[in-house]
């Protein structure tokens, strides 16, 4: 009897047929970046391109508020402090804040009430004297912060790039929530609310919005009619 020779199966599992290739786009879908497109790419959005706190002013009637919130944040992540001070007086007539890195700040409100003394009343030229040097100092320069000055005739923002700029409306506000905070404020300036419950209104709107704000505040108001009293009395002295 002859012997018949069956072949060998291969006990691996049968898996060969089964095998698909990734799908792949279309060459179209494939070719469309933003490049392509003749965009840009996209820059990263990053918490230390902003600066981590709201500081607003808000002139109506005849009364000037400047408020801030007193969190720190660092890292972009952690809150380190809740209730700093932001805001404060320069002199007895002047109110300050800032947005920023601290120490900066300080350095600027000490240059800001030399100015202050140098030229007594005359707020815009100090602040004016204070750019210019800000800008064109090789030291100063390289502070990184932004100010808010308000007294009873004028209110301020001075930049580190040499711009010092008045609002046409009597409301300024800088900082992570400040655009929160002077949309809240422009919205509510033609109400019947005096300028401190705009400011604090504003204030709180931005606290609920912007991460790098809190609801602890600082407000320091100028009362118009009370400076222009006193500048009467000393003028018949």
């Amino acid at each position: 009897m002859s012997r018949i020779m069956l072949p060998i199966l291969s006990r691996a599992p049968f898996t060969a047929g089964l095998t698909r290739a990734a799908p792949t786009l279309p060459a179209c879908w494939r070719s469309t970046t933003r490049s392509s497109m003749g965009l840009s790419p996209a820059a990263p959005i990053s918490a230390d391109n902003w600066h981590g706190t709201t500081i607003i002013s808000v002139r109506k009637d005849n009364q000037v508020v400047v408020a801030g919130d007193g969190q720190v944040t660092v890292g972009g992540a952690v809150v380190m402090k809740p209730n700093a001070i932001k805001v404060r007086r320069l002199g007895k007539d002047v109110i300050a804040g800032f947005a920023g890195s601290t120490a900066d700040a300080i350095t600027l409100f000490e240059r800001l009430e030399g100015r202050i003394e140098a030229f007594p009343g005359q707020l815009l030229r100090a602040c004016v004297e204070l750019a210019k040097a800000w800008r064109t100092d090789k030291y100063l320069r390289k502070l990184d912060a932004l100010l808010i000055v308000s007294d009873a005739e004028v209110s301020l923002m001075i930049t580190g790039t040499g711009d010092v700029l008045e609002p046409a409306d009597g409301v300024v506000a800088i900082g992570s929530g400040g655009s929160y905070a002077l949309a809240a404020a422009r919205a509510l300036v033609d109400t019947e609310l005096t300028a401190e419950e705009i400011a604090r209104k504003s204030m709180g709107i931005a606290a609920d919005m912007c991460v790098y704000t809190n609801h602890n505040l600082v407000v320091e108001c100028i009362d118009m009619d009370q400076v222009d009293n006193e500048q009467n009395e000393q003028s018949k002295k």
